[in-house]
């Protein structure tokens, strides 16, 4: 959260657009993952995991990012009927996603770069790559799973998303864990990411 706060702050003084902020708060957000994992010898195996990314296994997490994508509608309708988002919210969202509207195809690719590539590779790096091994010595499978998906929840500062956040860590948790490897959450994430910006406008 504080990468994300430091950019917010830093981006308009640099000069930086909306998804320079964006793409300099997840920067920054890897940075101390980056570190440790360079001054750890040997630690970037145990982050990506012993498990190989066969072509199946691939196939299966991209479609499960599109299942992600799916359900999260449901969730995300079934939050609004107990809790409406206020409007305010959503005029923030709209917004956004107007900012992030490309003007041609390679600015859809900066976009796509920015809103699934870079927070696929950093948010999982950090969070399933780096804390949740770092957490099942101390607390096993299942609550190093919940932990680490709190804490990926709460690192989005959005309370109106935490549910779905914390749903969509529990699963990318799980599939760490299940797989052996740090790319199949990558990619489901990636995937997930690029349907929501992709369909969002719509």
């Amino acid at each position: 959260m504080g990468a994300m706060f430091a950019a917010a702050l830093l981006g308009p003084r640099l000069g930086l657009g909306v998804r320079g902020q964006i793409a300099l708060g997840t920067v920054l957000l890897a940075v101390p993952a980056l570190a440790v994992l360079a001054a750890r010898r040997g630690a970037w195996p145990a982050a990506l995991g012993p498990g190989v990314l066969t072509g199946r296994v691939a196939t299966l997490a991209t479609l499960l990012g599109a299942a992600l994508w799916v359900g999260s509608i449901g969730l995300m309708e079934m939050q609004s009927l107990v809790a409406p988002p206020p409007e305010r919210y959503l005029e923030a969202f709209r917004a956004l996603h107007d900012a992030l509207k490309p003007d041609g195809p390679l600015d859809m690719l900066v976009s796509l770069a920015v809103i699934a590539v870079l927070p696929g590779l950093c948010e999982e790096l950090v969070v399933r790559g780096v804390l949740l091994p770092s957490l099942l010595p101390s607390l096993g499978p299942a609550r190093a799973v919940g932990v680490s998906a709190l804490l990926f929840a709460g690192m989005h500062g959005d309370p109106y998303r935490f549910l779905f956040t914390l749903t969509i860590g529990l699963l990318l948790g799980a599939l760490r864990l299940r797989t052996r490897s740090l790319w199949p959450p990558i990619l489901a994430h990636v995937t997930l990411n690029a349907l929501t910006f992709a369909i969002a406008p719509l």
